[in-house]
Parts: structure tokens; C-alpha cells; sequence
């Protein structure tokens, strides 16, 4: 069977995000030869309300068991090792349908966007262009889910696209606060990660540099680095602060000048500042804080896409056994 490079373009609202050129069947020529008809449940509401399994996915399920976040996770990732020397982005531009079929990011878009209000796509647009993965956050051993949720929205909200979560040895205490998080944790790239080591070495393999938030000697200022360098933050225990094994393997510490009484800040909002001054400082120097590529802006959008609600995933499955089908 011989196949034709297209390339194609799917304007979302005020995005236009072009297709790459990729070895698929030209889509309008598929349209021509087969009713690619989609069952679609397109809310006209802007917020576009998650349904009730998605409602029932909370922060303490996701971090408590092993499937959690992998539940997450739509499009094909590459492994977790990588090169330094390469941006670190976590998606292949394929998701393999339950049938097999392999479906690229151009492709899910084009079967969903039928599917989604135009306030969704417009709102879309606008997140995937904000998106970086030049700073992630890391979490560690935090014993409150408030904290946890507090930071995934921050997350979120400033474009931090990675966050990581090392595990707390007192997790079974944790009670769920997704109301604090707003859904954030739907939208985010998580990891777990049992140890310190190994989360900073897989961090290394992707060319981060570790920051520890510290109070004490041989700081440095966030006011004094460079946050264009790929960066990862680490907030630690809300009672014991950053472990010694963390301050041992960092690259750096990094602390927030204050002046008051008090000498150090709730987590979640020293989370909070460290982020928004790394996204501040990186728009300061670069005149914008998103800088993923057309490719990956799109594989991260066709990401979110298939994110939106679990029926989507339905949709796209049907769209792939049509087009199986015009092959059998």
C-alpha cells in the first residue's frame, strides 16, 4: 500500500497550528472516499465541564496508585533518558489506537476539532503557545495535598508544563484537596518518583540544571540567575524543608529575599513566586516564556485534545477503524 506525504493546516480560532509533514494518507482524499462521521458532544460553554469519570480523578488518586498518572498520558512518550544537549519534550507525534492504528497529531486534531466549541480551541491556542518545559517544578516529600494542589495550579497557570512529585513517606496521611488544584492536574505532564537520585539524574539526562530552595549560606538570589537556562525548582518538606540528600545532589541553592519577621514562606506560595519570577525573568530576556516548536506545540495540543474528556478518546478510536476499514 503506498501512501502520499501531505501536509495539511487546521486553523484553531485565532492559532493556526501547522501541520508537519508526516507519511500519512492525504485526509481530504479520505473524506472524499469514506463518511468520516463523528459522534460529537460539543458544550458551548467556555469551561466545558469535565464529565463525571474525569470529575472522580483527583490529586491524592493520581499520586496513590501506580496507574494514576499514567492515566493521563495520551500521546506516545519517549523514554525517560535523554540527551542533554537536545530540548527535553516528552511526546512522539504518534497515539496508538486500541486496534493498532497509529494516529499522528495532525490526524487527532482533524478528527476532533469538529468536536470542540470554538471558545475551547480559542483557549487551547492560547495554553500550548504559553507552554515550556524549559522549567519544571519538583515537589518533594510534601506531606499535604493542599500544598501539592496549590502548586499543580500554579503550574498551570504560569505555563509550567512539568512538574515531578517525590514521594513522602507519610503519603497515606495525605487528604484530597482537588478543589484547591481547580482540575489543574488534568492539563500537566506529572512523574512520580520514589527518590531524590533518581529523579535528579533523569532530570540531568534532560539537560536541567537543579535549583534547591534554601535558607541559609551560599545562596544565590532568584533575582540573580538566569532562568533561560533550563531549570528545575525543588520545594521541599513543609516542616524539614529540602532533605540533606537533595541539597547534596543540586546544582545550586537558591533563595527568595524577604524582610520581614518570619524567614521563609508556605511552600505552595514559595512554589508560586519561584515560578512566576522564572517565567517574569524569561520573557524579560527572550519576549516570551512559551518556546515550544510547530511540531511540538502541535503534538502537545493533538495531547490536550485527547485529554479533554473521555469521550474524546471514543471519537478518535471510531475515527481510526474507519480508516483501518478503507484498507481491509
Amino acid at each position: 500500500m503506498s501512501v502520499s506525504k501531505t501536509l495539511s493546516c487546521f486553523s484553531f480560532s485565532s492559532s493556526s497550528f501547522k501541520c508537519t509533514p508526516s507519511p500519512s494518507l492525504s485526509l481530504s482524499s479520505l473524506q472524499g472516499r469514506l463518511n468520516l462521521t463523528r459522534r460529537c458532544n460539543t458544550s458551548s460553554s467556555p469551561s466545558n465541564q469535565e464529565e463525571p469519570e474525569s470529575q472522580s480523578r483527583s490529586v491524592q488518586h493520581l499520586l496513590s496508585t501506580p496507574e494514576g498518572v499514567s492515566t493521563l498520558m495520551k500521546m506516545q512518550r519517549k523514554p525517560l533518558l535523554h540527551q542533554p544537549h537536545l530540548p527535553w519534550f516528552p511526546y512522539l507525534d504518534a497515539f496508538r489506537c486500541q486496534n493498532g492504528y497509529v494516529l499522528n497529531s495532525a490526524e487527532i486534531i482533524h478528527a476532533l476539532a469538529p468536536c470542540i466549541s470554538e471558545v475551547r480551541k480559542e483557549r487551547f491556542g492560547t495554553v500550548v503557545r504559553n507552554r515550556s518545559y524549559s522549567v519544571c517544578l519538583v515537589v518533594e516529600g510534601l506531606c499535604d495535598f493542599g500544598n501539592v494542589s496549590a502548586a499543580f495550579r500554579s503550574a498551570d497557570a504560569l505555563g509550567v508544563q512539568s512538574v515531578h512529585v517525590v514521594s513522602s513517606d507519610t503519603n497515606k496521611r495525605y487528604k484530597d484537596n482537588r478543589h484547591v488544584s481547580m482540575g489543574a492536574e488534568k492539563w500537566l505532564d506529572i512523574e512520580l518518583w520514589d527518590s531524590v537520585k533518581e529523579c535528579f539524574k533523569m532530570l540531568k539526562s534532560r539537560g536541567y540544571r537543579i535549583a534547591t530552595t534554601h535558607v541559609g549560606m551560599n545562596t544565590v538570589s532568584i533575582h540573580d540567575l538566569d532562568w533561560t537556562c533550563p531549570t528545575a525548582i525543588v520545594v521541599g518538606n513543609e516542616n524539614r524543608g529540602i532533605s540533606d540528600e537533595a541539597l547534596e545532589l543540586s546544582d545550586l541553592h537558591c533563595s527568595i529575599p524577604m524582610t520581614g519577621m518570619v524567614d521563609s514562606f508556605n511552600v505552595s506560595v514559595a512554589a508560586g513566586i519561584l515560578m512566576h519570577h522564572a517565567v517574569c525573568d524569561r520573557i524579560s530576556r527572550m519576549g516570551r516564556h512559551g518556546d515550544l516548536t510547530v511540531e511540538e506545540s502541535q503534538i502537545l495540543l493533538a495531547e490536550f485534545l485527547l485529554r479533554h474528556s473521555p469521550s474524546t478518546i471514543s471519537i478518535v478510536e471510531d475515527y481510526a477503524k474507519r480508516k483501518a476499514a478503507l484498507f481491509t
